[in-house]
């Protein structure tokens, strides 16, 4: 049987056991509308308020402070754009950094194009945003700041409770993406001052389509799907039912396995690295050295394409990335790295490995060793020389 190692958890995780039975009853059980008045409709909406209740616990939020949506994508566009509109006649300043999501940047672009004026701010070589320059960049028309917690690509996590700290002493609203962080991070709203934070299931071992956008009582946002009545007037749609539940209680489990989930992780990644440091030439970790998520590694290999890399492993069943799924259709060099001041050919070598909690050591002990053999042949075929690396 061919074997099979899954490390890009970063992109997407299965469905876990518990959250899928959790699900099952509601695609023939409790298939009512929960905007129904009568008693399926009820039973509906009693699992959908379960699973709001199981996430304002895990963030330390109110119930009524979580709205439910398609995923992280429309969280970030909903925040983004709806504070822009509801706060135009305060100022039409944002700032946000360089590296973030695609869905953030891109909404950025987009308001950019209504009028808006956008500041993206740099980031050192680990990818940490300076907060002496977010200070600076903040004007009397800034009305949002939206960093993300931590970065898909290279696990590097921001000083998210500093951040708001700032905002909050300069009266501005803050929005963070912690679509990555959910399941490595202990995130709690009300202590690190955020007043949006968009969140998604598929990176918790949850369903994917579904996310949640959490909006502080007491801030004025513009809908971005207009239609019925649902989530409390905010988000028109019908609600999908089975996919909420098995959000809620995704993230009840990260919250009851977060530690030993992350100790497990970390042991890991420690090996790993390790291992690869001993066995491979020539290789930048990229991010923080230690203000990063456990489960997230990523490593340039010079000399070499990541693709080609990428491809080799995948023969071998090993499924890795070259940077954010979202954005793994691109032939340029990662836009994360490249604002990290790592060097375009540097950047192209670069793979994303990212640990779930089906990882085994015997998974990195055969990485390892594929790794090494794809590297050993890319080098030897490799344009580019260095007298160190040739007849390797």
């Amino acid at each position: 049987m061919e074997r099979k190692v899954y490390l890009d958890n970063a992109a997407t995780t299965y469905i876990a056991t518990e959250v899928l039975n959790e699900m099952m009853p509601c695609f023939s059980v409790f298939y009512g509308n929960p905007n129904s008045i009568h008693s399926f409709g009820r039973e509906a909406q009693g699992l959908v308020d379960r699973a709001r209740d199981r996430i304002a616990r895990a963030i330390n939020s109110n119930s009524n402070e979580v709205y439910f949506t398609s995923g992280g994508t429309e969280s970030d566009n909903w925040a983004i754009k709806g504070i822009a509109h509801a706060y135009s006649s305060k100022g039409k300043h944002i700032i946000t950094s360089s590296i973030e999501h695609s869905a953030v940047l891109g909404a950025c672009k987009a308001l950019e194009r209504e009028g808006y004026e956008i500041t993206y701010l740099p980031v050192d070589k680990f990818g940490l945003v300076d907060l002496a320059e977010l200070i600076h960049a903040i004007r009397k028309d800034t009305i949002l700041i939206s960093i993300m917690a931590v970065n898909n690509e290279v696990g590097t996590i921001q000083n998210i409770k500093a951040i708001g700290k700032i905002a909050k002493e300069y009266d501005v609203i803050f929005h963070t993406d912690a679509v990555q962080a959910l399941s490595s991070l202990r995130l709690d709203v009300k202590d690190m001052e955020i007043d949006l934070m968009s969140i998604s299931s598929h990176k918790v071992y949850g369903p994917k389509g579904v996310g949640a956008l959490y909006i502080r009582n007491g801030i004025k946002i513009e809908n971005l799907i207009d239609g019925g009545h649902q989530e409390r007037n905010k988000r028109g749609g019908t609600l999908n039912v089975p996919a909420i539940v098995g959000f809620g209680k995704a993230v009840e489990m990260t919250v009851r396995d977060f530690a030993l989930y992350n100790k497990k992780i970390k042991k890991l990644r420690d090996y790993f690295v390790r291992e690869v440091k001993e066995k491979i030439p020539y290789i930048i970790i990229n991010g923080h050295p230690h203000q990063k998520v456990n489960n997230i590694i990523n490593i340039s290999f010079e000399l070499i394409e990541g693709e080609a890399i990428l491809m080799l492993l995948d023969f071998e069943g090993i499924a890795v990335s070259t940077g954010s799924a979202c954005t793994s259709g691109a032939l340029e060099p990662s836009y994360v790295l490249r604002a990290m001041g790592v060097d375009d050919e540097v950047a192209q070598g670069s793979i994303r490995f990212s640990l779930g909690r089906s990882t085994s050591k015997d998974d990195i002990d055969y990485t390892i060793k594929k790794l090494a053999e794809a590297v050993g042949k890319l080098r030897k075929i490799s344009p580019q020389t260095k007298s160190s690396v040739k007849g390797e």
